[in-house]
Order: C-alpha cells, then structure tokens, then sequence
C-alpha cells in the first residue's frame, strides 16, 4: 500500500455524513446547499452535438485531444484574457484538454512534483479545495497552508511572504475566484505573483473553475493568462485550470483544459499518455460547440445572479451575508459552532449547507473556516427562495 495514503483526511462531505447521520430532520422536502454541483440545465444544442457524435465512441481518443478541440479552446482563451498579446498563444503548445480538473488538479502535481528538489514546500489557500492537499500528500510534498481572512478578503496575504520563505516554495496553488468565498485576485497581484514564480523558479497553478460565474456582466474576474499576457506573453512556471462543469452546466461531462508554460505541459502529457485520461471524441465535440458559445453562460450567469438577489435580499437581515464578486457559494461568518449550525439548520429547516472548518485545517493556531458555513446556491430558484424562508423563520 501506498504509505501516503493514511495521511489523507476524510473528505468534507463524508464529515458531514457522519455529522448528520443521527439527525432528528425536520419533516419538510430536503434542500442542498452543502455540495458545489450545478443543477440547471446543460443547453439543449449541446446534447443535441452529443447525440449526433455518439459513433465516436467506437474509437480510441489521443491523449493530447483533436486540433478541433484545441483551437476551440485557444479561441475562447484570447477572446477572455489575451489582448496584449494574443498571437504569442499558441493553441497546439500552450493548452492540453482534460477529463476535469478534479483529475487534472490531481494528477498534475504526481506529474511535476520533484521531491530532490531543496524546496520541498506546496502551498495553498486555506480553506481550500481539497485534492490540492491531497495531491501533494500522495505525492510526498510538504503541504503548507495560507490562511485566508476577512481582513484579507478571504484570499491569502501574498505581500506579507518574505523571500526565505518563498524559497521554499515548489508548487503554489491560487484558487480564483476562491472557494468557498467567491472573492477574486486582482490583476496586480496576479502579476506580482507571475514575478514570483519566475524569480524562484516554482509553478504557480491557478484554478479558475468558477471564472465565468461572475456578477458584473462588463467586469470579468482577471485570469492567470491575463497577467501573463500584460506582462509580455510569456507563460512560463504557470498554468492555469479551467472547466465545462461550472460555467456551461455539464459536471458529468468531465471536460476541462490546461494552458500556460508549454514545458511543463509537455510533461504533463507525458505523463497522461501512461495514465490514461483521454477524452471521448464525443465529449470532445460538445466541448467544442461549448467553448464557442457564450450565449448560454451569460443565461447561466443570470440564473445564479438571480439567486443572489433573492437570497440575499431575505436574509441579509438575520445574517451576515454578502454577494460575492464570483462563483455560487456563499460564505457568511456566523463567529460561533459551524458544526453546531450546519445539524441546527438541518433538524430544524432541513437545509444541508457545509460546515467551513471541513473546508480546512489548523494553523498558526486558527482554523479560518471555523464559525462559516459554506452555501453553494445550486437549487432552483423557487427552492433557495425557500430555503431562505425557513432560515429567517428559523432565526
């Protein structure tokens, strides 16, 4: 057995079951707040693409994905974030489709992580999303964690890091917008750690899986890329991770991409070649017709905005609860027993939201997810409208 496996922790939700499972819920219809899975409907031509590609899955897929799926995937990549410049992009050496970024998250840090190296060090926000650590555990890495507050904007103090410490650093995990806050980095400070991993020389990983679920329709969410290219185009030490699951509804379709430093990516599709994690043909042709789309992620982005609105608007006077620049979740800090809320909210509204200090782990003697509860706001609008209802009363 691999000897790494008994450091891993139990994941959040199989805490939460354990939390709940001799709860007395109350008897009214179940509402999920408690997992990030999108519930609205994947676009009718999309399936439509599927359904007419289905002979696809008679043959065997390449690892490195159809040209077809890589200029998709380039296009859509300067039309977001390359306006400097966009022809240093190269959409055959600087992006890799893959099977989600769950997977790639994970494998990419069995792929390049080095343990002879000096700097042994992989660092992630923290809460985080949990196969960062995961993937560093099992690949031997030293994890270490970087709290995020209020007064930071629940993101990590990146300025407050000092150059022995950066040293140390291997791997660095960003994850924006955040989760669970939904808060984003702005470009100067994606820049300012562009420079930092090209001045020590470590991979900065950037996981923008909620980018396109903003609030502000003429103000995106700044990207990886993006301070790659005001820089000078370059991308090298960076990669960024980006997903079909949230922005265009289709987490079982399990179709992603990676793109930055065309060395690295290199690697990492040796590596793939042997996993085994090459995307069906017909998943690729959806994946296709969904990165040139956009019309139906801005009906995507209205959905969850109305939500927000909603939510929001009735419990804003019971708790402290505020509309994120990005993603689905919200994050409020009740500063008491998260654990004690989540089974309250449960037995008395029936509502399964997800207590914060699942999301992370002790250290420099706090743990910054204590006393928040995370709410991914994933059910139809009638029943988060209702949820919200029930918590109001309840408070």
């Amino acid at each position: 057995m691999n000897p790494f496996l008994s450091t891993l922790q139990p994941y959040p939700f199989e805490k939460l079951k354990c939390l709940t499972a001799n709860a007395n819920i109350a008897d009214l219809s179940p509402i999920a707040w408690s997992i990030g899975e999108p519930k609205h409907e994947a676009p009718d031509f999309l399936k439509d693409v599927l359904l007419s590609n289905l002979d696809g899955y008679s043959k065997y897929p390449a690892t490195a994905g159809m040209p077809e799926l890589k200029q998709a995937i380039g296009q859509w990549v300067r039309r977001r974030f390359l306006s400097q410049h966009p022809n240093k992009f190269s959409d055959d050496k600087h992006t890799l489709p893959v099977t989600g970024t769950r997977e790639a998250l994970f494998s990419v840090v069995q792929a390049l992580y080095d343990p002879t190296l000096p700097a042994r060090q992989v660092w992630m926000p923290n809460p985080f999303y949990q196969i960062y650590e995961g993937a560093t555990l099992l690949a031997g890495g030293e994890v270490k964690f970087l709290n995020c507050l209020p007064e930071q904007a629940y993101q990590p103090d990146y300025q407050a890091i000092t150059d022995e410490q950066w040293q140390q650093c291997q791997i660095l995990f960003i994850c924006t917008p955040g989760n669970p806050s939904g808060t984003t980095l702005s470009l100067d400070t994606l820049t300012f750690l562009v420079n930092k991993a090209r001045q020590y020389g470590f991979l900065l990983i950037s996981d923008e899986c909620y980018s396109e679920l903003y609030r502000d329709e003429s103000n995106p969410p700044a990207g990886l890329l993006q301070a790659c290219d005001s820089l000078d185009g370059h991308y090298d030490q960076c990669l960024v991770f980006h997903s079909l699951s949230k922005r265009s509804n289709l987490p079982g379709l399990r179709s992603g991409f990676v793109a930055g430093d065309e060395h690295r990516l290199a690697q990492f599709l040796q590596y793939r070649t042997y996993h085994g994690c090459a995307m069906p043909f017909p998943h690729q042709q959806v994946s296709i017709a969904a990165w040139n789309d956009e019309t139906h992620v801005i009906e995507n982005r209205r959905l969850y905005n109305e939500k927000y609105q909603a939510v929001v608007g009735e419990l804003q006077s019971v708790l402290p609860v505020s509309i994120p620049p990005a993603s689905f979740y919200l994050w409020p800090n009740l500063e008491t027993d998260d654990e004690k809320t989540a089974l309250d909210w449960l037995e008395k509204a029936n509502i399964r939201v997800l207590p914060g200090q699942y999301l992370s782990r002790m250290n420099n003697g706090i743990n910054p997810g204590y006393g928040h509860v995370r709410i991914a706001l994933v059910a139809t609008l009638d029943e988060c409208v209702e949820a919200a209802m029930r918590l109001k009363a309840i408070l």
